[in-house]
């Protein structure tokens, strides 16, 4: 079983997956962000710094996910992911155009035909106030110039490519605003149930009432 989540900066991805590690007694592979040389420069100047910040990610998620995914898998281990390798070119139509966007998507074609795909994405919503709100939490120095227009952009982006079907993987949409997974374990628990049966996994609950912040 292979489960990768998925959402804008700060939704919590990284937190969902380290949350679910032992229920699916599952591998967690989490993206390095921290390795990227260019990102805090990226957030200061987004003009300038996107072509070198957008192919570094490019490479180190290809790399981290090709040297990982099909050994872990190979292996007969669960896995869990806080990032897909797809979603990469995202953020390149956001931040790239022309030439660069072109050549990029070249790159991320050949390189994605060797990736394999997970079983279940399972993407976290919230509002740019919501995310705004947890980035400034959480305080990652190379965060802090961060603008809000890029994250609401970034927001819309995100559901926009998430709203189409998503490379033959099915995508579990759970709105993230009113959920505190740390502190509450019932939100948690309402996320694993979820997964469970979307992927015909036992046992699960049936939904409750207040599942509608779940979006199916």
């Amino acid at each position: 079983m292979y489960i990768a989540i998925e959402g804008v900066i700060g939704v919590g991805k990284t937190t969902l997956a380290r949350l679910l590690q032992n229920t699916f007694d599952a591998e967690v592979l989490l993206e390095i962000f921290e390795e990227n040389p260019f990102l805090s420069d990226f957030y200061a100047d987004r003009a300038r710094y996107a072509f070198q910040t957008q192919i570094f990610f490019l490479l180190s998620r290809y790399h981290q996910q090709n040297n990982n995914v099909p050994k872990i898998l190979a292996e007969g281990k669960n896995l869990i992911a806080d990032y897909t390798f797809a979603k990469d070119a995202l953020f390149a139509g956001i931040n790239l155009q022309g030439d660069e966007l072109n050549m990029y998507h070249k790159v991320h074609e050949a390189l994605g035909e060797k990736i394999p795909k997970p079983d279940l994405l399972v993407y976290l919503q919230a509002s740019t106030d919501t995310l705004m709100s947890r980035i400034a939490f959480r305080d990652r120095p190379y965060e802090r110039q961060m603008e809000r227009a890029y994250i609401d952009e970034l927001n819309r982006a995100y559901d926009d490519f998430f709203s189409k079907p998503f490379d033959h993987t099915p995508v579990l949409k759970i709105d993230s605003n009113e959920l505190n997974i740390i502190q509450n374990p019932e939100h948690l628990k309402r996320i694993e149930n979820r997964i469970r049966e979307t992927l015909n996994l036992t046992p699960f609950q049936a939904s409750l009432p207040l599942a509608d912040k779940f979006q199916g």
